[in-house]
């Protein structure tokens, strides 16, 4: 028996193969319900106040760049440290971000400082290298 090979290729030049995409879609939402139920989200590990824990720090920096532009006043434990700003930056040690509080207020266009108890301004802020 001789296959007409001719007519086979006249038959697929003819068609125009189409792809389904509804059942594809399906599949895919489909495996993404299952990876969202599956998945494991611990509110639980997470700090209330939003500051990371003093063993969270990485880095074996003694102070770390804290940006300030378009702000124009440091204040820390009520001292002005406005000079030590540098190309829209100054210097906070670690120790601050870890147990002080800093608030920004950019209606007054100020940061506002408080050291954890005995460090004194100097120590808290400097001037960026």
């Amino acid at each position: 028996m001789k296959l007409d090979v001719k007519r086979h290729r006249e038959k697929i030049k003819g068609e125009n193969p189409q792809f389904n995409l509804v059942p594809f879609i399906d599949i895919l939402f489909t495996i993404l319900i299952f990876l969202v139920i599956t998945s494991n989200f611990n509110a639980a590990d997470m700090d209330a106040t939003g500051k990371p824990e003093a063993s969270d720090t990485s880095g074996d920096s003694e102070y770390y760049l804290f940006p300030v532009a378009n702000l124009e006043k440091v204040t820390v434990n009520g001292q002005d440290m406005s000079d030590l700003i540098r190309s829209s930056s100054i210097a906070v040690h670690s120790k601050v971000i870890d147990e002080g509080e800093i608030i920004i207020k950019p209606k007054d266009r100020s940061i506002i400082i408080t050291t954890p108890s005995g460090m004194s301004p100097d120590q808290a802020v400097k001037s960026p290298e």
